[in-house]
């Protein structure tokens, strides 16, 4: 029989083989040479390199559009913690601004801010009422909470809300109500409450608010239904009750915050309910969704890893058998069972390390360029179209007028720019679960080494 080159090269050595250095380099030449029947290893680490990219570039997008959502939610709506006293409304709301220096001189709080809120009627220039939530809020808002001002573009005038008579409207809610800067709107409050007591009645009340600013907060639902006016405007509106939100330092500390701040709350208003909430319960329902869509994308890509494990599997086994006479020589010449299976396991290894580590880099490298990597493509598909456009033209002597692509269109999506968060432990886990397909194939692959008897491979030597 003829001896393969790395067997001729381990015999001129003599003597029984060393336990650890053949192992490498018997390992490397197995995957860099393709032999027999046997799908070359390039395959092997493409495919590898193909799941741990999809499933990076695919995550980044993913976490960008949901974290731009969590952020407006948690940064402009229901804050990090909702402090709210019920029948504040009636009662004395000094009672409640109060305890916002003992609450802001807690560790980890890094803005607490009293805010009222209530549905109103609006109506424009042209154009149908609008129905919008109305929050009251001081003037100095943006000075204390940075979140809620690195959210808010203002896309005409500013957060300004120092003058009486002031409102700030969201950009979508100002296009359907026909208004610019400075237009005068009409604001229908409903103030009162509507108890069991059918004698209690509410009462309407007209407002007339200039527009001073046109913001953007990138959620769609506030653009539409949302307005800012100051908060002695909301509370002369009657303008619901009073309540207080808090941002802290790290909104992942929530329940230390809590236990703090309850204490302080109890010693204000002894006796007397007071509800405390956190994010997580505010947005309970909303959230879960989010993380439960992630999670099936995160399995339903993960499953190109499976695809190519089983692949990588099969190959492992073919290798094995068409390598038995080079196995039956290296176990002649004193290597044991373990040492020859690691030989294919080594090569799993390469396999993995490589096609994980080729994936990974190119996947960061798009996830941090999505914007431009999709530019590329809509020039490219739209000069095809173009291409197409003229074709036409000259054969059939008219245009059909194809539209231009865009995979993100704004007409269909309400983003300007394609969203792209990349986190660190789920970078490490995607190529963790490529690499780790690799390895376990080829450990699972490798039993049968142990099965292959010298003897019986060289006994016709």
């Amino acid at each position: 029989m003829k001896r393969s080159a790395i067997v001729q090269k381990l015999l001129r050595r003599g003597g029984p083989l060393p336990q650890v250095r053949w192992i490498g380099f018997v390992a490397s030449r197995y995957v860099s040479r393709k032999r027999g029947k046997s799908p070359s290893p390039i395959l092997a680490v493409l495919g590898i390199a193909t799941g741990v990219l999809a499933l990076t570039v695919i995550l980044a997008v993913m976490n960008g559009f949901q974290l731009g959502f969590i952020e407006s939610i948690l940064e402009i709506a229901s804050y990090h913690i909702r402090v709210e006293k019920p029948g504040s409304e009636s009662g004395d709301p000094k009672a409640l601004l109060d305890v916002i220096p003992p609450i802001k001189g807690l560790p980890g709080i890094d803005s607490v801010t009293p805010l009222r809120e209530f549905h109103g009627l609006i109506r424009g220039n042209r154009g149908g009422p609008q129905v919008a939530l109305i929050r009251g809020l001081p003037p100095d808002v943006l000075e204390q909470d940075r979140g809620m001002a690195k959210k808010l573009v203002f896309e005409a005038g500013s957060f300004d809300l120092s003058t009486e008579g002031s409102v700030l409207l969201g950009v979508e809610l100002a296009r359907r109500l026909s208004v610019g800067l400075g237009d005068e709107i009409t604001l229908v409050s409903v103030a009162g409450l509507l108890g069991d007591d059918p004698a209690v009645s509410a009462t309407a009340t007209d407002s007339y608010l200039t527009v001073r600013g046109i913001f953007r907060s990138g959620f769609y639902e506030y653009d539409l239904g949302w307005g800012f006016i100051n908060l002695d405007t909301a509370e002369a509106l009657g303008g619901g009750a009073l309540f207080l939100g808090i941002k802290l330092k790290n909104r992942w500390q929530d329940s230390r915050a809590l236990g703090l701040i309850r204490p302080v709350l109890t010693a204000s208003f002894p006796g007397e309910p007071v509800a405390l909430r956190s994010w997580r319960a505010y947005n309970r329902a909303f959230f879960g969704a989010l993380r439960t869509e992630k999670l099936l994308m995160f399995v339903v890509v993960g499953l190109i890893f499976i695809v190519v494990g089983l692949n990588i599997f099969q190959a492992q086994r073919r290798m094995v058998l068409e390598r038995r006479e080079e196995i039956g020589l290296f176990r002649a010449l004193g290597a044991g069972d373990r040492a020859v299976r690691l030989v294919f396991v080594w090569d799993g290894f390469i396999i993995g390390f490589t096609g994980a580590g080729m994936g990974m880099v190119l996947g960061l490298l798009i996830a941090t360029h999505i914007s431009q990597c999709f530019t590329i493509l809509e020039a490219g598909v739209n000069g095809i179209i173009h291409g197409l456009n003229s074709l036409t033209g000259i054969l059939m002597g008219h245009s059909p007028n194809l539209e231009d692509f865009a995979i993100f269109s704004p007409a269909v999506f309400y983003i300007k720019e394609i969203p792209s968060r990349i986190i660190p432990q789920e970078v490490f886990l995607i190529y963790l679960f490529g690499f780790l397909s690799a390895l376990l194939a080829a450990w699972f692959a490798s039993g049968k080494v142990s099965r292959t008897r010298p003897a019986e491979v060289l006994r016709y030597e």
